[in-house]
């Protein structure tokens, strides 16, 4: 199948000496080099140095030194600035979904529409708020000695330099996430970018800084995060640390942070689950579970990866999955008529062939799927496992991939009693005709987003966020503005 073509932008970008993006200039690192793959064919891109742990440093105290004239700076000002960086992610669109792609292994319809026209919906969001960020006015009850008399209000006051890290699987929708909320309540930021997907936030950075914003307020350090995140985190100008991964790494960051009395945002993934009531057709929930648990090769943290089916109807929708699941047409991801591509890396590729190994030792059903495909890249066909019981390890462990585990009930009491009891909560859905049913699980379901009749789909105005193993905080809505600032009393005798 045909190719798009690169855009020219795109070629010399790749032909660039690339490294981070400090202080208003891209920087070359001074760290150890390191590769970045195509997932698509499994040669590399190109090599960049990682920052040295003193660039990482320097990126921390330009970001703190713009601090003070970014917070004091006219708020509405603020969000035209972010208004002006939405616009220029439209006009890049192409050129920045076609990087996306070649680094991530999106398909380039998903980076266009997904990754670049959400990234935009979420800036002109988030820019919305300038202005908005109040506090409130309150009644005070002190006594009146000689005629005086008491008032009291509250401001939201910026934290300061806000440290995001970002995982891989949306990096630029994800990063504007955080920039733009902790931008908008006067924060400035520095980005950790993934080792697999560098170069999108490096442009992005390089962007902003055409629109007009001041050198520092926005800074991204690339490499390795093994020495690089600590030293972030454990940076005098950090303020607040925003992160988005893994459980393991995320734990980590929260012990790190937490010890040193910095605020923190968690969003870490889990194990996400899809109930399905009797009532749907064997159709409607094969369409269902396709968009609950197939897109961007299931590399989605909200994505479901366990499907509770009626035991009368799992046969015929594994039956129907396997048919669906076997027609994916599978390929490069700058193709547009591929609907899916490559795990992003290698290690993730490694990572779910061992699951899936673990899988056919306890003696779950691989309906369909379960192995790669010949040739280069890291290509793994979409993945049915018909699992032996709820104790089985892809109930419990996320693939994070193109892997759906089911198992049938009998009863959707009980189904509902053993999703809650997974240790995480990020997402889950219920799938019913009937509303009022379906919105009674959805009170019960533990969970930070709950979906009816839909999976995954987030927007700007709702909070996004996990419960127990899941992470802690949320995104979007106004629900953004507490992680973001601090509540100042202010008390006045007049």
């Amino acid at each position: 199948m045909p190719q798009i073509p690169l855009l020219s932008e795109v070629t010399a970008f790749f032909a660039r000496d690339h490294g981070s993006y400090i202080d208003g200039e891209a920087v070359k690192g001074m760290g150890a080099p390191f590769q970045v793959i195509n997932p698509a064919t499994g040669e590399p891109l190109l090599t960049l140095n990682g920052a040295s742990l003193a660039q990482a440093d320097a990126a921390m105290r330009s970001a703190q030194r713009a601090f003070t004239a970014w917070r004091d700076m006219a708020t509405l000002q603020r969000g035209t600035l972010l208004l002006k960086l939405a616009d220029k992610l439209a006009e890049k669109r192409e050129e920045l979904a076609q990087i996306e792609t070649l680094c991530s292994g999106k398909t380039i319809q998903l980076a266009r529409m997904l990754e670049l026209d959400q990234s935009v919906a979420f800036l002109r969001y988030f820019a919305g708020w300038a202005g908005k960020i109040n506090g409130e006015t309150l009644d005070v009850s002190l006594p009146s000695f000689a005629g005086e008399k008491y008032t009291a209000f509250t401001r939201r006051q910026p934290l300061g330099v806000v440290v995001a890290i970002v995982p891989w699987n949306f990096s630029i929708m994800i990063a504007v996430w955080k920039i733009a909320a902790a931008l908008v309540c006067g924060c400035t930021v520095v980005v950790k970018p993934s080792e697999y997907t560098p170069l999108t936030l490096v442009r992005l950075a390089e962007l902003a800084s055409e629109c007009g914003f001041p050198p520092g307020v926005i800074n991204v350090v690339n490499g390795p995060g093994g020495e690089l995140g600590p030293a972030l985190i454990g940076h005098e100008s950090c303020a607040k640390v925003s992160f988005t991964g893994s459980v393991a790494t995320g734990n980590a960051v929260s012990r790190s942070a937490t010890a040193q009395g910095k605020r923190v945002t968690l969003e870490l993934g889990g194990k996400n689950a899809a109930l399905f009531l009797d009532d749907l057709s064997v159709t409607e929930i094969v369409n269902g579970i396709l968009e609950a648990g197939y897109l961007n090769q299931g590399q989605i943290c909200a994505a479901a990866e366990c499907f509770w089916l009626p035991a009368d109807k799992i046969d015929a929708v594994l039956e129907a999955l396997k048919v669906r699941l076997n027609n994916t047409v599978i390929g490069s991801p700058l193709d547009e008529n591929t609907a899916m591509g490559p795990l992003a890396n290698r290690a993730q590729l490694d990572k779910i062939s061992d699951l899936l190994a673990i899988a056919r030792r306890e003696g779950d059903e691989i309906v369909c799927g379960g192995e790669t495909l010949e040739g280069s890249g890291y290509f793994l066909r979409p993945t049915a496992v018909r699992v032996a019981s709820a104790s089985s390890t892809l109930m419990k462990e996320e693939t994070f991939g193109p892997v759906g585990s089911f198992i049938a009930y009998e009863d959707a009491e009980q189904a509902l009693q053993n999703i809650n009891a997974s240790p995480f909560g990020l997402a889950a859905s219920v799938w019913s005709r009937d509303i009022s049913q379906a919105l009674r699980f959805s009170e019960r379901l533990e969970a930070g987003i709950v979906w009816i009749n839909m999976h995954t789909f987030l927007d700007p105005a709702v909070p996004f966020g996990g419960v127990k193993g899941s992470g802690s905080g949320r995104e979007f809505g106004s629900a953004f503005i507490d992680d973001y600032t601090e509540l100042k009393s202010i008390m006045v005798r007049y």
